[in-house]
């Protein structure tokens, strides 16, 4: 059974009532009805006590299970955690601040205006050998009480070596090592789940990290035969979930792009294998605008891939060598291009999806969910430039398996900048119009340098997503021409949702307009 987090109302007119999570989430907790838990304030018996002091967007709940992180929108009655206010903007101040988050654990009560939820928080119950978690029906009697048991495959190899059933791990002695130099992280973030974790030291060279991991290829390892046989060129870029480098490998004349992946968590064998089985929808993804993913893998606690190399580059550097923006000429044929890929992914046959009826198997469509200047590349085709869409799927699978912590205090759930309030209120089930909007907010950061929200600092760039509308282009940029600023103008409406629905639905409008 995988951890979950249950938040539980125990006053008002929704007493009892629960909201259960059991996958990596973020929601919005308030009186709006885009907030999920929606705390109505009207009660639905007469005469029983109202839910006050409930703003619209009261605050933001990060859910990360067994881990939830709850963060004040500024609201003007306060957010309360066991009595402590954790965040409340002053009567004069307008709605927007950055408050700090907090930790919420087992047991906690959370107070939003007169409403009290408690936090209930269920954790699996793993081996202390092997760190599997164990199912409820092989669980012996001693597990449940001092969760050191062992799992079913863990005692009967003892029992077959004629050896006692030992744990070498308990709960009460939870000190784990890190994968690559075996120094005690037991007090690092994640540290005290199940699986290899990375401590922040051997973090903060990704490079060493990969050279180990080639280094075990070369012996032979097993599950790191995709990056056998490469040495590594140089490192192309960084950022804070791992590294990007250019490699190339004796048996390919061409070089590729070797990136890793660190989880900000210990990697479980559920989230890798949750991940992995994801990364098998990216590489089914084949078009000459989507950058190709080749191997995947997972060794110590690192992820690797092996990618296409585009030599140009990602649109924002090329942004930068042209002074901050791009003109027509050259920002149109990357959009165009660039919707093509997205077009094909939106309706490419795909081997891992969710259907209706909650199982997995075969359907069609994937969401990028992070389409920003950054994870656009060039490539060359004889004399003619093409964009490319890169990391596709990569950054919502990593996220969506849990690696990589919590999103708002990290990078992944996708770039403020260019999300739509759709990504905001609905984080989990994102529809390809959210990719779109987020096309169009490139394309007028192409063309201007500028987002499409302002993003003043000291204010909440959550909050200013699901409360301020995106600044018509030609205040931006004058010169834009009329027409092409009314069809970039309305690719950017996004409420009370996104105006346009599909990438080639953007694509004509954008073409008529040339």
């Amino acid at each position: 059974m995988p951890a979950k987090v249950i938040l539980e109302i125990s006053n008002g007119p929704m007493a009892g009532r629960q909201f259960v999570y059991e996958d990596r989430t973020t929601c919005i907790m308030g009186r709006a009805s885009d907030c999920e838990p929606r705390l109505l304030a009207k009660p639905a018996t007469p005469g029983a006590p109202e839910n006050r002091g409930i703003s619209r967007h009261h605050c933001l709940l990060d859910i990360n299970p067994p881990d939830v992180r709850i963060r004040d929108f500024g609201s003007l009655n306060g957010t309360y955690v066991n009595g402590r206010k954790i965040g409340q903007r002053e009567q004069h101040e307008q709605p927007g601040g950055i408050f700090p988050e907090h930790d919420a654990t087992d047991g906690d009560q959370i107070r939003v205006g007169n409403l009290r939820l408690v936090v209930h928080v269920h954790v699996p119950i793993t081996c202390g050998q092997c760190e599997a978690e164990i199912p409820e029906a092989e669980l012996q009697p001693a597990d449940g009480q001092t969760r050191a048991g062992l799992c079913l495959k863990c005692r009967q190899e003892a029992e077959r070596a004629g050896l006692a059933a030992t744990p070498r791990r308990t709960a009460t002695d939870p000190t784990k090592v890190c994968a690559k130099c075996g120094r005690d992280v037991s007090d690092e973030t994640g540290a005290n789940r199940p699986g290899e974790f990375v401590c922040s030291q051997c973090r903060e060279n990704p490079m060493d990290l990969l050279r180990q991991l080639l280094q075990d290829a070369a012996k032979g390892a097993k599950q790191l035969v995709a990056i056998e046989g490469y040495e590594i060129l140089k490192q192309l870029g960084r950022g804070g979930m791992g590294a990007v480098f250019l490699a190339r490998q004796e048996k390919r004349d061409a070089p590729v792009a070797l990136k890793v992946m660190l989880p900000k968590v210990a990697a479980s064998q559920r989230a890798t294998e949750s991940f992995l089985r994801e990364t098998v929808n990216t590489r089914a993804l084949q078009h000459p605008n989507v950058v190709r993913l080749w191997d995947a893998g997972c060794s110590a606690g690192t992820f690797f891939f092996t990618l296409e190399y585009c030599e140009g580059g990602s649109i924002d550097k090329f942004m930068a060598q042209r002074g901050g923006k791009l003109s027509i000429d050259e920002a149109l044929p990357i959009a165009l291009q660039a919707l093509e890929g997205l077009h094909y992914a939106h309706h490419a046959e795909i081997p891992h999806v969710r259907l209706k009826d909650g199982s997995i198997g075969r359907g069609r469509g994937l969401v990028h969910r992070d389409v920003k200047p950054q994870n656009i590349f060039l490539s060359t085709a004889g004399n003619s430039r093409v964009a490319k869409i890169g990391d596709y799927g990569l950054s919502k699978a990593f996220d969506m398996a849990g690696l990589s912590g919590h999103t708002y205090a990290g990078e992944v759930a996708g770039t403020p900048e260019f999300m739509p309030r759709e990504q905001v209120r609905k984080f989990k089930v994102l529809r390809p119009q959210a990719d779109v909007w987020a096309m169009a907010a490139t394309l007028y950061n192409m063309l201007t340098g500028c987002f499409p929200r302002d993003f003043p600092k000291g204010r909440d760039p959550w909050q200013l997503i699901l409360e301020s509308s995106p600044v018509p282009i030609r205040q931006r940029n004058p010169a834009i021409p009329a027409r092409l600023a009314e069809v970039i103008d309305h690719a950017l409406i996004d409420e009370p949702e996104v105006e346009v629905k599909s990438a080639s639905d953007f694509r004509r409008a954008l073409m008529q307009v040339m």
